[in-house]
Order: structure tokens, then C-alpha cells, then sequence
């Protein structure tokens, strides 16, 4: 079962496709602290924060900690072992590079 971790959200899914497309749809855009980019929350956000910037970068703009990087490295790690990522990014009608460019710049 994959469960939506957004801001306590809940939402359940058996595959975790829908769980991407739930984020992607049911919360509020994510603005990325580094770059302005606005991005769907949850796994798209993740990645685009790791596939365009650094950790260091990461670490600073989000006052984060090595904690929060090894978790969320997990995050992706375990939704890219498991998810057809095309099949949402084609259902959510998102840029095809997903690691780079899935939202706009404000």
C-alpha cells in the first residue's frame, strides 16, 4: 500500500502510479526554494530538486540536514523501482523530461 505523505494527507493507493498522480493533482504546486521553478509536491518535487540542483544547494535553500537527503533519496529510490514514471508523466500530460523540466518558472 503506498500512502501520500503530504502534509499529513493520508491518501492510499495500491499502485503507486495513482499515489503520483494523486499528488500531482489533489495539492498545491511546490515552488522550488532554489530555482523558483514550480513543480508538482511530493515525488516530482523530489526529483527535480535532486536531478537539478546540488545536495549542497538542497541542504541549503530547505535548511535541511544528511537525514532529510537520505530519506528522501530513498523516496526515489523505491518510487523509480516500482512505478511506470511515462505512464504518469504521459496521464498528467507533464514535459516528458521528467528530471528536469516538470514545471514552470515564476
Amino acid at each position: 500500500m503506498w500512502e501520500c505523505d503530504i502534509a499529513g494527507c493520508g491518501f492510499e493507493d495500491e499502485a503507486v502510479e495513482e499515489l503520483l498522480v494523486h499528488q500531482a493533482t489533489a495539492h498545491d504546486r511546490h515552488q522550488c526554494a532554489v530555482c523558483g521553478t514550480v513543480v508538482p509536491d511530493g515525488y516530482f518535487g523530489i526529483r527535480h530538486a535532486f536531478s537539478e540542483h546540488s545536495r549542497a544547494e538542497y541542504l541549503r535553500h530547505y535548511e535541511a540536514d544528511t537525514d532529510d537527503i537520505r530519506r528522501r533519496e530513498r523516496v526515489l529510490s523505491t518510487v523509480e523501482d516500482e512505478a511506470d514514471i511515462e505512464t504518469v508523466v504521459q496521464r498528467l500530460g507533464l514535459d516528458a523530461d521528467v528530471g528536469s523540466d516538470v514545471g514552470t518558472e515564476e
